[in-house]
C-alpha cells in the first residue's frame, strides 16, 4: 500500500511538471512567432534609421496634396521623413490634409 501512495504522489508531481512545461513551451512558441518583445522594439528603430539615411527622392520645395494623401504617403513619395515634414509644416493638421494644399519639403 505504501508503494501505491508513492507512485500516486510521483504521478501527480510529474503531471504538474508536465503542465508547467506545456505552458512554458506554448509561451515560447507564441513569442517566437510574433517576434517577441525585443524584435518589436527593434523594427521601428531600424525603419527610422533607414529613413534618416535615405536621401530625398525629390528636389522640389513644396508638394501639392493629392487625393488620399497622408503625411506617411507623402513621406514615401518624397523620401522626406514624417518628422521632418511635421517640423517644416507646424501649422498643418496631419489629420485634415486638403486636396491641393501645399506642403513645404525644404
Amino acid at each position: 500500500m505504501d508503494d501505491t501512495k508513492k507512485n500516486s504522489q510521483i504521478a501527480r508531481l510529474l503531471a504538474a511538471l508536465a503542465l508547467i512545461g506545456a505552458v512554458l513551451l506554448t509561451i515560447i512558441v507564441i513569442s517566437g512567432a510574433t517576434g517577441g518583445d525585443d524584435g518589436a522594439t527593434d523594427k521601428p528603430n531600424n525603419q527610422a534609421r533607414q529613413q534618416q539615411k535615405q536621401k530625398p527622392k525629390t528636389n522640389a520645395k513644396t508638394y501639392e496634396v493629392e487625393e488620399g494623401d497622408t503625411l506617411i504617403t507623402i513621406s514615401q513619395k518624397t523620401g522626406i521623413p514624417v518628422g521632418k515634414l511635421e517640423r517644416l509644416n507646424p501649422d498643418i493638421d496631419p489629420q485634415a490634409l486638403q486636396l491641393g494644399q501645399e506642403i513645404n519639403l525644404r
